[in-house]
């Protein structure tokens, strides 16, 4: 379970990192905006526990920018606003679940437990982006109606991007989502050239961004 800590406040960072950790969660902490959207860029997370005062920009700013770019993972906000308003401005916003500061450790647990439940209960087994339908469950691709044969490197592959669409994903991440411990990432080009030519063929609409130093983006 990977979970982003977006807290500037260093004792309390470094609380939650710890406590986290020690229940097997893996964490990265973020002390500003731009540190989590760097991390969120690098990476997935199951879950975010989201501060709104930052040094760099308002969390409800923050979450409000990552919704508008499909970003669906659970956000969980922890805050010392605690007014009812904040509450209410928050969840409209698009955050899952609102624990005031202070707050118990183990009260935080039990939330995070919850969201984790509730979203696995609601995952998609069908994903669609521009013209492409994936079905994780019958494991089958269709381009415009169409079925597309792929093999299980490059099914896997585009599910990463259906997953992550309109997000930029680093040539890394998605080398260690496919390759675990295989360092050559030249494996990577063999198989975006493959998919490529299945989506993005004579005639058809491009699918993929290629950004470069850093990976790729689903259109």
């Amino acid at each position: 379970m990977k979970a982003l800590i977006v807290e500037d406040q260093p004792r309390l960072g470094e609380f939650l990192t710890r406590g986290l950790r020690e229940r097997a969660y893996t964490v990265q902490w973020a002390q500003n905006c731009v540190q989590a959207n760097n991390l969120l860029a690098d990476s997935n997370y199951d879950v975010v526990v989201l501060d709104l005062g930052l040094p760099d920009g308002d969390g409800l700013d923050l979450l409000r920018q990552w919704r508008r770019s499909g970003f669906n993972e659970p956000v969980l906000i922890l805050s010392a606003r605690n007014t009812v308003n904040d509450r209410i401005e928050g969840l409209d916003l698009g955050a899952d679940d609102y624990l005031a500061k202070p707050f118990s450790f183990e009260e935080l647990l039990a939330h995070i437990r919850s969201l984790m439940r509730r979203h696995a209960s609601v995952k998609q087994a069908v994903l669609e982006r521009t013209g492409v339908r994936l079905d994780l469950m019958a494991h089958s691709v269709q381009l415009d109606g169409e079925n597309v044969d792929l093999t299980s490197r490059e099914f896997a592959l585009l599910e990463i991007f259906m997953q992550n669409a309109g997000r930029i994903i680093t040539r890394s991440y998605i080398s260690e989502r496919i390759w675990p411990g295989l360092v050559d990432t030249n494996l990577l080009d063999v198989y975006m050239s493959r998919l490529r030519t299945k989506l993005e063929g004579p005639g058809k609409q491009k699918r993929f961004k290629t950004i470069r130093g850093v990976g790729y983006q689903m259109l």
